[in-house]
């Protein structure tokens, strides 16, 4: 697909100066690629993804035994990350690359971070759509692979529905079929949506992407944001409501089963359990393999004019060269990126997992989400950029919300979708005050 689609999503905007520690900003941007720059450095890389790990160690090995440059990959427990890098930033030997994924991150981070403009890796890059700048207008991160999410449909079990999934064009027609198909599940063989667990490897469905509808239109109701909001207004938390209680009520799973988790929705969805799935272009190799006519198609809620929504397409995966460790240690790291972004094998290993590199000279993708999410856009549709990076205190304000929402799962009723709204929208005033003072 073309990444230059999607062009015309914003670029963030830092709000942190510069400390001392970033004396070392102008070093590092070389021209280098392959092992020449950094024979004499050495990389460390922390990465945000556990799901690539397996394929970094061996990229690493691999890159180490052709150049002899050393490249140690620590991978982060899921939900970790933030917490590991301040662990590890504290040592004497701390990553040469790391991730800078948010707006919240660039503040944070942004000051450790080399800017990039000028190196071998900002030339590589075919697009500026994904990469951070702090206030300074200093490149601090990025981007390296490209996703988008959605709800991912079987399109087969649809149409033995009786039902196209071509018809489905707004919350009202997605409505339609959901509640047919659960109504009819027995007789069907299965139901509508697979399982929404709330545990911790799975609530980010809801908590961050699912949430991102209702942060999406509020700042476009804004005419966007160019840093966090101290606070929101949660306009559109109806429509986020419409969206989630057809996914939970029309279900393969009862909604007060969804607090523990266990359910193990890709497997629901791959067995043909269930029809439709909320979850993103990373999981398109394993989900087409068992289920070939597959699609993705916009997070419906009703909202005015969404017949020509898009996916919400966007990334958290940017990459930050240390700007505190050695010169040589900048220069290995850069010569390494740029490897993996162009060297046909290694981009091929990586494009393979994540789905898209918006390099030029990475391999071209074969993601049918990633497709999907370039179709809407030809046709004139909207992309949903991730407003969702702009959530104060992440960790924190996401585990208000599951636990509000599991609260509700168990009973639906007004008062205790209020206090959802209260986790929502005070939860992310709180959080922000609590960040920045």
């Amino acid at each position: 697909m073309s990444i230059n689609s999607n062009t015309t999503r914003r670029t963030f905007l830092g709000t942190t100066g510069l400390l001392a520690a970033t004396a070392l900003a102008g070093c590092g941007g070389g021209s280098g690629s392959g092992s020449s720059g950094g024979a004499s450095g050495k990389v460390y890389w922390l990465n945000f993804k556990p799901e690539v790990d397996e394929v970094l160690q061996d990229l690493a090995s691999t890159y180490t035994e052709q150049t002899g440059v050393p490249v140690k990959v620590v991978t982060a427990a899921s939900g970790t990350y933030n917490q590991t890098l301040t662990s590890e930033m504290d040592k004497s030997e701390p990553p040469t690359l790391f991730v800078i994924g948010s707006q919240a991150a660039v503040k944070q981070w942004g000051d450790y971070a080399l800017d990039l403009k000028g190196t071998a890796i900002e030339s590589e890059s075919n697009t500026d759509a994904y990469n951070l700048y702090d206030a300074d207008g200093r490149l601090v991160s990025q981007g390296y692979c490209y996703e988008c999410y959605g709800i991912v449909a079987n399109a087969d079990l649809i149409a033995k529905a009786g039902h196209d999934i071509a018809d489905i064009k707004d919350f009202a027609s997605l409505k339609a079929v959901v509640e047919d198909i659960h109504g009819r599940a027995s007789e069907l063989g299965f139901d509508a949506f697979v399982a929404t667990d709330m545990d911790d490897s799975s609530s980010w469905r809801v908590t961050g992407h699912l949430a991102n509808l209702e942060y999406y239109y509020e700042e476009r109701d804004d005419g966007g944001w160019d840093e966090c909001p101290a606070e929101i207004k949660g306009t559109y938390l109806e429509n986020y409501k419409n969206l989630y209680d057809l996914a939970i009520n029309n279900s393969t799973q009862d909604p007060k089963s969804l607090a523990t988790g266990g359910h193990d929705p890709a497997n629901e969805f791959t067995s043909g359990k269930g029809v439709f799935f909320l979850t993103g272009s990373w999981d398109y190799a394993t989900l087409s393999e068992a289920a070939p006519n597959i699609r993705m198609i916009p997070y419906y809620c009703g909202v005015d004019g969404e017949e020509k929504a898009g996916l919400n397409c966007g990334t958290e995966n940017c990459w930050a060269v240390n700007a505190q460790v050695p010169e040589a240690d900048q220069q290995a790291t850069i010569d390494f990126m740029v490897w993996l972004a162009s060297d046909p094998d290694a981009s091929a290993k990586l494009v393979a997992e994540l789905g898209i590199m918006p390099f030029t000279n990475a391999v071209e993708s074969t993601n049918g989400f990633l497709n999907d999410a370039a179709s809407y856009t030809d046709d004139g549709c909207y992309v949903l950029d991730w407003a969702t990076n702009y959530q104060p205190n992440v960790d924190a304000y996401r585990a208000a919300l599951v636990s509000a929402l599991n609260a509700y799962n168990s009973d639906q009723s007004d008062a205790t979708w209020a206090d959802v709204e209260t986790a929502f929208v005070d939860g992310w005033a709180t959080q922000y005050a609590k960040v920045n003072g």
